[in-house]
């Protein structure tokens, strides 16, 4: 078995998303185009001796431009919850070192605890050579999340219904501008705001798709994403608004909300047009803002070599 994996745990964004009113059971379903990104945090995984209890740190990369504290117990940690859940699902210990340094802003609509436990799963599959299916880890996976599925293989899928259904779709090449805001739009209360606003709301999953369809012919403009719970996210975080039109007039192009916020993005031209305006726009609104581009999860390197998830499963059909 191998010593040493590190997985490099991307953000993803929501070109489009399409949200329904509450269930019955309380709960929203959605349709969304989501991608992942070359921004991304890391997460060094080490094998230890089978008597040895795991351990776990998690800081701040050095580069990380927006920090908050990392206030919550450790056993609460997507990643740590991960790992625990493959050892429940496998009936034994995967004793392990973490070491995850984030670059995510926490709670920034950018799937950062999500993508952090699709990474720590990879990286057990990888470390211990247990072989399993993706399709497998995106199976348990759902225990962990609604966005967890869709980032244990990342790069471009239409994820619909509470996240479980996923069709995976052409990856457009997208440059982007992430803008970091300093204010927190908390899912819950982004979720009230919406059905306070739109009690007449409907899912529009076929509006998804034509977005889809326009990013496969190479027809996705600037204006083209769209997010149902935008308006909620500026209701919840005014100063979020403020900030979003004062971008616009930077940018001279609409700017979006990723998922429940706080995060905008701006869809660019090249990657000089995105380096240029996200400068612009931290120099001129005073908050981080990084340039990136729409990209599949890395392989994870093991000792040192890229490896893949999806061999055969070592597992049988009913254990799915």
């Amino acid at each position: 078995m191998s010593s040493v994996v590190l997985s490099l745990s991307p953000a993803k964004v929501n070109l489009a998303l399409s949200v329904s009113p509450p269930t019955q059971a309380g709960m929203h379903e959605i349709a969304s185009w989501m991608v992942t990104t070359a921004f991304a945090d890391e997460l060094e995984v080490k094998r230890l001796p089978a008597d040895r209890p795991s351990r776990f740190s998690i800081d701040w990369h050095e580069d990380a431009r927006r920090r908050t504290d990392i206030d919550w117990p450790i056993r609460k940690d997507l990643a740590v919850r991960a790992h625990a859940l493959l050892e429940q699902k496998l009936g034994g210990a995967l004793p392990i070192q973490l070491r995850l340094r984030k670059r995510i802003p926490v709670g920034g609509g950018l799937g950062g605890g999500s993508s952090n436990a699709a990474a720590m799963l990879r990286a057990l599959d990888a470390l211990f050579d247990l072989r399993l299916r993706a399709e497998y880890l995106e199976a348990i996976s759902r225990e962990l999340g609604s966005d967890v599925p869709f980032l244990v293989r990342g790069g471009s899928a239409l994820v619909e219904g509470t996240g479980e259904r996923l069709t995976r779709v052409a990856m457009p090449i997208v440059h982007l501008v992430l803008v970091f805001p300093s204010v927190a739009c908390p899912t819950g209360p982004v979720y009230h705001a919406f059905d306070r606003l739109r009690p007449d709301a409907r899912l529009d999953a076929p509006r998804v798709r034509g977005l889809v369809d326009a990013g496969d012919l190479g027809a996705f403009r600037a204006d083209m994403p769209f997010n149902d719970l935008a308006d909620a996210a500026c209701e919840v975080a005014p100063a979020l608004c403020e900030l979003r039109a004062r971008a616009e007039r930077i940018a001279q192009s609409p700017v979006h909300v990723s998922g429940s916020g706080s995060t905008l993005f701006i869809v660019c031209d090249s990657p000089i047009h995105a380096e240029a305006l996200a400068g612009a726009i931290e120099m001129q609104c005073g908050v981080p803002a990084i340039a990136t581009v729409t990209a599949p999860t890395p392989l994870e390197e093991v000792d040192g070599e890229p490896r893949a998830i999806g061999a055969p499963a070592t597992l049988s059909d009913d254990e799915d």
